[in-house]
């Protein structure tokens, strides 16, 4: 909503010294968006005056037609001689009345005004058009052609009002009452402290049986329906240069003396109007139903079918206009049309104005149904004031009958559905709870009292809510009222005080642990939408069968191109690690943790639930049964430099080993130990890949997997060559490291190192000696570590070299070498018969 600041003036007498900045902090103190602060007028200054064109002179010498001009200024050039003026714009004849900008003046944009030499002649001064000062869109982007009788030589600033500040709003859906400068005003009023000048007190006459026929067969959809007839008037007369400007400053675009007159009084109260041409209605207006597959031209020249949800406006012909969304155009207001013979003007003399309230849902919908957004409909569907329809029917007329000579008829037609006042009632103290400030009983009633309520009762107070706040609707809604009037910079700032005994489930713990260490490790988090396309699924280069494309599909997608819920944390990932590459960032590691989707058995729908009682067990048993299984998991993507080059040395780039160092970073943050063993799984290159297990109640279960991706994946991606990625169940790790906690042995005696380098068949995981190793040393095994992998010409075709470190350390006593040598020996021999490891050199 842009308010003009003069206009708002109008209804609230501000302080002179007041600008639209000082407006604007007042009016976000109490709780609305004012966005913007425009001045209108700004690098303007004049000479800017009234002339009459003299004589124009078409010079034809020229590319494109060229007019020299002699204006009639008065005594504003200081001479008193017509100012002579090149222009070039042809929607102006002699004897019109023009604003001329003499030399010295500067438009907007830092147009500067001088006399100059042009097309052979001397031109001192312009002819201006709207855009030209900065004066918004009036329609004819022409030269602006005043009214007859202005006088000569005046200014032309103050005539066309050009100084002004306008405040831009952003209505909230619960603040539509702002949407008029009758609600601006009133909260302005209220910040202030002053009194409001309501344009909506009108006397206006008492319905009677000679208005114009109406019939309401859905008083449920259209509540009240108001309809006055106004004759007589002049098709020529056309809308005053004040009210165009208020138009313009608005937002809007004049048309037509009628149309302008319905558009400032919805702007004015906040009640959108409709005029149409009595001349062209066919018997009684109606309100109704759409009968499904009616069609209607609207006044955009849109032929649309309309729905049987849909609320139209009818004559014995149908529909004549969609309710409270725009009208048709068999009805609308003819533009005044000049006989060139004769120059008899002719157009629409005879107008009904209507002025109705109509449902906000149905309208809210009708809009959305038809993509059909008009100023009417966003205020219908934020809420009207249904009392304000007979003041704005009155206004209106009052307008046309001042503006165009017209007449009022006697006849008023209202037609309302019986409805009381909104009542709520609220403990005078609730206001106090919810602020947590002593406001008390006297402050809540004045601030309730300032939004238009009516408030009786002392310690229980009955609040009758007015009828432009359908927002008020509850006692916290008349608590924020309070709260906003009194400023909520004035709330204390407190921190909740959790109860005693609760925290993070383990669950929670995990996952910020496990966060961090990825960290820690030089991870930076990546958060995606949970969302998922099949060609995501294809750039993996996943099995038809493949579990991860069982999807579960969304009834409203965000996009089409992505409309289920994710079964994996990868594309998303990929997706982030190819924008930053594409964005210059090459040396890459991501790392995301959040939930995936997979749907268990048949796929079924979810059912609504109902909102007007609590669902029963059984129908919440119901919604549960179909939701898919929600595991929680953590992946990573690497490409480009694991660790950089410099003065310490050459850097690395990062590898499949590198993401499966970060599934063990994950797994130690679970305290589960991982089974690592090589596999073939997609997205992965087959040679590249490893399997994660761990040991739940005995059996291994698969838990993820890790490695470099494959080729056809980067290519499907767009990823930089050897990208790597690692995904892991941080759920399966932690049912796998259910139990007791185990702490740590410590021990004060000395620990002994041994080294073993076992030679096994190139097939043979590393993993499986390991494990043999572990086992085979026994209890005074502390730690084990890989630290080499051969393969070269001293061994033998298709085998591979491993060297571990050993450390070995009793609880309660020093291990002499002969017990460390034989633990190793042991472990050496339990990995020869489960792998065939043979010691290297032996």
């Amino acid at each position: 909503m842009r308010v003009p600041l003069s206009w708002l003036r109008e209804y609230v007498d501000l302080p002179a010294t007041e600008t639209g900045r000082d407006v604007q902090a007042k009016l976000i103190s109490a709780g609305l968006e004012v966005e913007t602060v425009e001045q209108l007028g700004a690098g303007l200054t004049g000479p800017l005056v009234v002339g009459k064109v003299l004589t124009i002179e078409e010079l034809t010498d020229f590319k494109k037609p060229i007019r020299f001009c002699t204006v009639d200024v008065g005594q504003a050039n200081g001479t008193g001689e017509p100012q002579e003026i090149i222009c070039g714009a042809r929607n102006f004849a002699a004897g019109d009345k023009v604003v001329v900008a003499l030399p010295g003046a500067v438009l907007p944009g830092d147009f500067r005004i001088a006399e100059r030499k042009t097309y052979g002649r001397v031109s001192r001064g312009m002819i201006c058009s709207g855009d030209e000062l900065g004066m918004g869109d009036d329609g004819t982007h022409g030269i602006i052609v005043l009214p007859p009788e202005l006088e000569i030589g005046i200014d032309a600033t103050k005539l066309l009002e050009l100084y002004d500040e306008v405040l831009d709003i952003a209505v909230t859906p619960d603040r539509g009452y702002c949407l008029s400068m009758r609600g601006v005003a009133r909260e302005t009023a209220t910040a202030y402290g002053l009194p409001l000048r309501d344009p909506a007190l009108l006397d206006v006459p008492a319905p009677n049986s000679y208005g114009y026929p109406v019939r309401v067969t859905d008083p449920i959809g259209c509540d009240r329906f108001t309809a006055r007839t106004v004759v007589g008037l002049q098709p020529e007369a056309r809308s005053p240069i004040w009210l165009r400007r208020r138009l313009q400053k608005a937002g809007m675009r004049p048309i037509s003396l009628a149309v302008d007159v319905t558009n400032y009084v919805m702007l004015e109260l906040g009640q959108p109007l409709h005029a149409y041409d009595r001349g062209r209605l066919d018997g009684p207006i109606g309100v109704r139903r759409a009968e499904a597959g009616e069609k209607i031209t609207t006044l955009d020249g849109t032929v649309r079918v309309l729905d049987a949800a849909d609320l139209v406006i009818t004559d014995n012909r149908g529909p004549i206009g969609i309710a409270g969304v725009m009208g048709g155009a068999n009805t609308e207001i003819a533009d005044p049309d000049i006989d060139p013979e004769t120059g008899i003007v002719t157009g629409s003399a005879e107008v009904v104005i209507e002025a109705a309230h109509f449902d906000a849902i149905s309208i809210a919908r009708t809009a959305r149904r038809h993509k059909l957004s008009s100023e009417a409909s966003k205020r219908f569907e934020r809420g009207v004031d249904p009392q304000a329809a007979a003041a704005a029917a009155q206004r209106c007329v009052d307008l046309l009958v001042l503006l165009a000579g017209g007449t009022a008829e006697a006849g008023v037609t209202e037609i309302s559905a019986p409805s009381a006042p909104r009542t709520i009632t609220m403990p005078a103290n609730h206001p106090d709870k919810v602020a947590g400030v002593d406001y008390g009983r006297e402050t809540v009633v004045r601030r309730l009292q300032e939004v238009g309520c009516d408030v009786y009762g002392q310690d229980e107070l009955v609040v009758t809510v007015p009828s432009w706040r359908p927002d008020l609707n509850a006692p916290n809604d008349l608590a924020e009222e309070v709260i906003r009037l009194e400023g909520y910079e004035n709330l204390p700032s407190t921190l909740p005080r959790p109860p005693a005994g609760r925290g993070l489930t383990e669950s929670q713990r995990v996952h910020r642990r496990v966060g961090r260490a990825l960290a820690g490790a030089g991870y930076v988090e990546a958060l995606n939408y949970p969302f998922i396309g099949e060609q995501a699924l294809d750039n993996l280069g996943l099995d038809a069968d493949d579990a991860r494309r069982r999807l579960v599909k969304l009834v409203n997608p965000l996009s089409d191109e992505e409309p289920a819920l994710r079964t994996t944390l990868l594309p998303g990932l990929l997706g982030a690690l190819r924008r930053n590459d594409s964005r210059g960032s090459h040396d890459l590691a991501l790392f995301e943790t959040g939930l995936v989707f997979r749907p268990e058995g048949q796929p079924g729908v979810a059912v609504r639930l109902p909102v007007d009682r609590r669902p029963t067990d059984e129908e919440i048993a119901g919604v549960n049964a179909v939701l898919p299984a929600q595991p929680r998991r953590a992946a990573v993507v690497l490409a480009g430099a694991r660790e950089q080059a410099g003065w310490w040395g050459k850097g690395r780039p990062s590898d499949w080993a590198d993401a499966v160092e970060a599934g063990r970073t994950v797994a130690a943050e679970a305290g589960v130990e991982l089974i690592i063993s090589a596999d073939q799984h997609a997205p992965w290159h087959p040679g590249r890949c490893a399997a994660f297990h761990v040991e739940v109640d005995g059996e291994k279960v698969l838990v993820g997997h890790a490695g470099e991706l494959h080729p056809r994946v980067v290519k499907a991606f767009g990823l930089p060559a050897r990208a790597c990625a690692m995904e892991i169940d941080l759920d399966l790790l932690e049912k796998a490291n259910e139990g007791p906690l185990k702490a740590p042995r410590i021990s004060s005696f000395p620990v002994a190192t041994q080294d073993v380098a076992l030679v096994v068949a190139g097939n043979v995981p590393a993993a499986d000696v390991e494990a043999a190793l572990t086992e085979g040393a026994g209890e005074l095994l502390e730690s084990i570590r890989l630290f080499d992998v051969y393969t070269g010409d001293q061994l033998d075709e298709g085998t591979k070299s491993l060297a571990y470190a050993l450390k070995f350390r009793a609880p309660d006593r020093t291990l002499t070498v002969d017990e460390a040598t034989t633990a190793r020996d042991a472990a050496v021999a339990l990995a020869s018969e489960r792998t065939g490891a043979v010691l290297r050199g032996a």
